[in-house]
């Protein structure tokens, strides 16, 4: 046997331990001696029982990734279950830390599973863009019924060791040592005789559910309302509907080819490729394990607007004591009672309680004194985005801070570097760029000073972990990595409109392509005072808009925008009178209106955004390609499926990219097409 496998005896009870660390990840390595160890005890008469336990910190976390899109080695992971689940002696799971995955799959071929208290147990492959492949959607179902498993395997979350009892998906929690417990559990069935049912063989639930389908496509309906043109979700609720309409020999064949097929396409590379792009991404240059982070535990926030209450909610959902500080007694009670309200909508919707709503509120106070941020930890600043208005804060706040307290600008287009020299202390001064609502977007920009402190990023990259956040590290220019981008990405915008394109026209193109919102409806859900303001601080112009604005027309807050919308609605509308205003001021400016299809809509938008990416990766602003779509698919959302605007100009084509770019600076002159050096290196290369 390998040194993955090894097994102990105790009274008849042979368990079996698996150690393939960090994870005990089913690769070949632990499958092939789990193979053989699992005949040679099926053979063994002195073998009465048999209990599966990992070492480490884990039971088995799930299948080993990296084996992907290689040539398969037997036994597969289904080969394995299905001889764990012929041997006729009693088998037990002992599960501790996570089950997920192929993990949960091995285990749900065992006859019985015991879980220790703080155990999970999931499917989470629909978030790699797969559905389980080794015999979960045909297992679990029979174990919980079929509505209660889709729930589980569609949203890829996993259950604690008390729901996952309460469903039925395990048959005891230990209550003290693990494997001890299922040694006797084991013995115990093994002296009762038998009959050992095995899961597939269990028909109670199955049957139950076929006699009930409308039930059954109820939930399917609601669980796959929200797929957004993923195809795993779809996939899964098929494979979990043949479970209850086919034979299990059947439904396993069509839930292994379905597998396959999602492993190998398009959808699940991109996913995957998130996968290890989000945790690429905490790797920094400069800020290795030896770096400590600065303890954090007393938070404070300038300014309780909007972007305030959303950042002091993080963190107070994260566990931490939270000091907002206003200028003003009218406008800190504003703020406060705005974060209530946020709460009470959570419970109102089921996604919180009562007592963790008291308690999160417990944690934030307000002050209109800047000395109760004294004994702060970390002070994140969230007031307007203008330089004079930061740079009072900031001096305000090094003559209060004590030492060694991180000082945190959420500027998202501001010099970071210019905010920290307001200071005499540059070095712990940091961007932390929150993207609204803050207690709800996963995206943090850390933005890296010229003079930030490797322990200052650690303490950054530390508290995004706490308050779950995916951090991404990025450097000092305009807009950093995503505003940046997207400044670049809607520069033709307004062109397109002027040339023939209609707002609803550019809108269908994005969201076709898997956008959940197109640019328009995103502007007027922002608020197009909002552009407005930016543009005239820039000396810039955008003839459309501007026109709207001037009329207070500010999108959804004011009821008409880009779109008309109906009082209390938030459905877009396309307004006869904006397409009148858009074609009047085509006729002005002397442009030729013409028909423009989605294909030319995308190359105008995209095409630059991936451009302006390219510039960023040769500034330095990013380091990865991956990190600039770890950006866009948490913060501004880029569709999952497609793996990120880099991820996707790489499958899509480099080379077509800076051809199409090529094709429309020789037209239009304008810089935002001109070539990135990075694009056409990369181009050459077919890979950044």
């Amino acid at each position: 046997m390998a040194d993955t496998v090894s097994v102990t005896r105790q009274d008849g009870v042979a368990v079996v331990w698996l150690d393939n660390p960090p994870v005990n990840a089913l690769g070949h390595a632990l499958r092939q001696p789990l193979h053989a160890m699992l005949e040679k005890l099926r053979a063994d008469a002195d073998t009465a029982a048999i209990v599966i336990a990992c070492k480490g910190r884990t039971f088995v976390a799930g299948a080993d990734i990296s084996e992907f899109g290689q040539p398969p080695k037997a036994p597969s992971l289904p080969d394995v279950i299905a001889l764990l689940e012929s041997i006729g002696k009693p088998t037990v799971a002992a599960i501790h830390g996570n089950a997920l995955g192929g993990g949960f799959e091995l285990a749900l071929g065992c006859h019985y599973r015991i879980a220790a208290p703080d155990a999970r147990v999931g499917l989470p492959e629909v978030t790699l863009g797969l559905l389980p492949g080794a015999g979960g959607t045909v297992r679990l179902p029979r174990l919980v019924g079929a509505r209660e498993a889709l729930g589980v395997i569609v949203s890829g979350k996993p259950v604690n060791a008390e729901k996952a009892l309460a469903l039925g998906a395990i048959d005891a929690i230990a209550e003290g040592d693990l494997v001890a417990e299922a040694v006797s559990f084991a013995r115990a069935r093994a002296e009762g005789g038998g009959p050992h049912v095995p899961v597939l063989k269990r028909e109670e639930k199955i049957e139950a559910a076929r006699n009930d389908l409308d039930a059954f496509e109820e939930t399917a309906k609601a669980a796959t309302a929200n797929a957004r043109g993923l195809t795993a979700p779809l996939r899964c609720t098929e494979a979990v509907r043949n479970a209850i309409l086919l034979e299990p020999s059947q439904a396993l064949a069509r839930e292994r080819e379905m597998f396959v097929e999602l492993r190998d396409g398009e959808e699940s590379a991109a996913l995957r490729h998130l996968f290890f792009a989000e945790r690429e991404a905490v790797k920094v240059e400069g800020v290795g394990k030896d770096v400590a982070a600065r303890p954090v535990r007393h938070v404070g926030i300038v300014g309780a607007g909007t972007m305030g209450g959303g950042i002091a909610m993080a963190f107070a959902n994260g566990g931490m004591r939270v000091t907002v500080l206003e200028v003003g007694d009218e406008a800190l009670q504003r703020g406060l009672g705005q974060i209530e309200k946020n709460y009470a909508g959570s419970v109102s919707r089921g996604s919180l309680s009562e007592k963790d709503k008291l308690a999160r509120l417990a944690r934030i106070r307000g002050t209109t004194d800047y000395t109760d941020m004294s004994d702060c930890d970390l002070i994140v600043e969230a007031v307007f985005e203008e330089m004079g208005v930061k740079r009072k804060v900031f001096e305000k706040l090094d003559e209060v801070a004590r030492d060694g307290a991180v000082l945190a600008s959420n500027t998202s287009y501001l010099d970071l570097d210019a905010i920290a020299a307001f200071t005499k202390r540059p070095s712990d001064v940091v961007g932390l760029h929150f993207f609204s609502p803050a207690h709800v977007m996963r995206l943090l920009e850390i933005v890296r000073g010229e003079r930030t402190a490797p322990e200052v990023l650690a303490t950054a990259l530390s508290v995004a972990k706490a308050i779950g956040k995916t951090p991404v590290v990025v450097g000092v220019c305009d807009g950093f990595v995503g505003n940046r981008m997207l400044a670049a990405r809607r520069e033709e915008n307004e062109a397109l409109l002027l040339e023939g394109a209609s707002p609803s026209s550019v809108d269908k193109a994005f969201t076709d392509f898997g956008w959940p919102m197109g640019p328009f409806q995103m502007v007027d859900l922002a608020g197009l005072d909002i552009s407005w303001r930016h543009r005239q601080s820039q000396g810039l112009t955008a003839p459309v808009a501007d026109s709207l604005c001037e009329l207070g027309y500010f999108g959804q807050k004011t009821g008409r925008g880009f779109y008309r919308y109906d009082e209390g609605a938030r459905k877009p509308v396309p307004d006869p009178f904006v397409e009148e205003l858009i074609e009047a001021k085509s006729r002005e400016l002397g442009i030729e209106r013409r028909a423009i299809g989605a294909e030319e809509i995308l190359e105008r938008t995209m095409y630059p955004m991936i451009n302006e990416g390219a510039r960023i990766l040769e500034e330095g602003i990013a380091a990865r390609a991956s990190d600039i779509d770890v950006v866009w698919v948490n913060g501004y959302g880029f569709p999952r499926g497609k793996g990120g605007p880099m991820f996707w100009a790489r499958r899509h084509g480099i080379d077509k990219i800076l051809a199409r770019l090529e094709y429309w600076h020789g037209v239009t002159g304008k810089p935002v097409y001109r070539p990135a050096r990075k694009l056409v290196e990369a181009a050459a290369a077919a890979s950044w």
